[in-house]
């Protein structure tokens, strides 16, 4: 590659980068449809060796999406409504088992009192904005559609990503040849092994991510059912869901879970079964889960996946987090392909050294 080569792909680059990040406000329906499309593109993909029409498989995979969806929705939605209730019933308990354990201790060392409040009132406020909970609803609900600009936007969102996500996974294939031949030929076969080394990463790392996280998060939801916390459900849900971060999982879950067992139970024994739960997953995730779903292909160090996850939200929002750690995976398979070169080249070897 000559240097106006060279010029002209890192202008393009930024132009790129300074597009993206002014257009990121609209950009969230496309992402989420070309995450959604690279997804489903294999099983469609499958489904035409049956064949099955293209148009055909992707309603088909958008059918199957949807009834997994709505049908976790029937039934999760529920139970995390009587859990939420029971932890609301709880604090009043839980606030009184600390107010008998913890304050003496708090006053003698610190002369503080934290948990100092009327236990009978907190019981008449928490039950009483429980049950106006409806109307709050309803005013969030007048406040977002006063503003009618952000209301239409967030609606046409939400409608443009299926339907991003149907036409990209019905030409999919059709996009990645056409992209292919837009390539210069005396690039196409470096091209070719990063583009397949990026696509072989990022369907492993995907895939093998979201199932772990849903693995974890059964795991931990189920372990903490036999424990009987009453907030099982939920804290497993969020623990699973904090997983696509290494150790943030198990931080986040361990942490909520002590907190709802001790509010629960008032008692030190329930705390030991929420850590052998939290330790086994743990073990189950590192020792069989990564290694088997995931592998070390990517090749991120935790302080990169923290940077990554980081930047993804400042930059782009929420969405912007579920994206990084892919970006990321990218970018690494570059940056070892810049690395590889650059111990091969003469730079690094010297003028007189054999490379």
């Amino acid at each position: 590659m000559t240097t106006v080569q060279r010029s002209s792909a890192l202008v393009m680059a930024v132009i790129a980068l300074i597009a993206i990040y002014y257009l990121q406000s609209i950009l969230t329906p496309f992402l989420v449809g070309i995450v959604l499309a690279y997804l489903g593109d294999p099983v469609v993909d499958r489904l035409e060796t049956y064949k099955i029409n293209r148009a055909v498989g992707v309603l088909i995979v958008f059918v199957v999406f949807l009834v997994l969806i709505v049908g976790a929705a029937l039934i999760v939605v529920p139970m995390l409504v009587r859990e939420i209730v029971s932890l609301i019933h709880d604090i009043p308990a839980g606030i009184a088992w600390l107010q008998e354990k913890a304050s003496p201790w708090l006053v003698a060392t610190f002369n503080i009192d934290p948990f100092n409040v009327s236990l009978d009132n907190l019981k008449e406020r928490l039950l009483g904005n429980w049950q106006q909970a409806g109307g709050l609803a309803g005013r969030v609900i007048q406040e977002v559609t006063a503003s009618s600009a952000a209301l239409i936007t967030a609606l046409v969102s939400i409608a443009l990503t299926p339907v991003v996500a149907f036409y990209l996974m019905r030409d999919w294939d059709e996009v990645i040849q056409k992209m292919h031949e837009m390539i210069p030929r005396y690039m196409e076969e470096t091209a070719a092994g990063l583009v397949k080394e990026c696509d072989e990463v990022l369907s492993q790392f995907l895939r093998g991510q979201l199932l772990i996280m849903l693995t974890l998060g059964c795991i931990y939801a189920i372990g903490l059912s036999i424990v009987g916390l009453n907030l099982a459900l939920l804290i497993g849900l969020l623990a699973g869901l904090a997983s696509i971060v290494p150790y943030l999982g198990f931080a986040v879950g361990i942490v909520a879970a002590t907190l709802a067992a001790m509010f629960q139970f008032q008692d030190l024994l329930p705390l030991v079964y929420v850590l052998i739960v939290f330790v086994i997953g743990q073990g189950i995730e590192g020792m069989i889960l990564t290694p088997l779903l995931v592998g070390d292909r990517i090749g991120l160090h935790p302080v990169a996946v923290i940077f990554a996850v980081l930047a993804g939200g400042h930059l782009f929002g929420f969405f912007g987090i579920l994206l990084a750690l892919p970006v990321a995976a990218v970018v690494m398979v570059f940056v070892r392909h810049l690395r590889t070169s650059y111990i091969d080249s003469h730079y690094y070897h010297g003028p007189g050294e054999e490379t």
